[in-house]
């Protein structure tokens, strides 16, 4: 089961997140979703475990909790929402030039 994690601190690493879930059972991959141009936490994650049951203890327990000095969101993640593309609106860079 995948949890979408938000709220998170600037500071926050996968290696904080990783060693918060497994005190509710075995975390299979941390994802912290980062800036591609800042290289910058965006200030959410998703933290897979194997077991839904720990999964969905991990998620009762750690919502709300404070790390870092902020009260996380978790919950089960969602299918990311397809977002319709403007028609006749390309986005291709090669060849570009300043």
């Amino acid at each position: 089961m995948k949890l979408y994690v938000g709220n998170l601190s600037f500071e926050t690493t996968e290696n904080d997140l990783q060693d918060l879930f497994e005190q509710h059972g075995t975390v299979n991959e941390v994802h912290l979703m980062m800036d591609r141009m800042t290289g910058k936490s965006r200030g959410f994650a998703f933290v897979t475990m194997n077991d839904n049951t720990q999964a969905n203890a991990a998620a009762s327990a750690l919502n709300g909790h404070e790390l870092n000095g902020r009260a996380l969101t978790v919950n089960e993640a969602r299918p990311r929402e397809q977002r319709p593309r403007p028609q006749g609106e390309r986005r291709s860079f090669a060849g570009f030039r300043r």
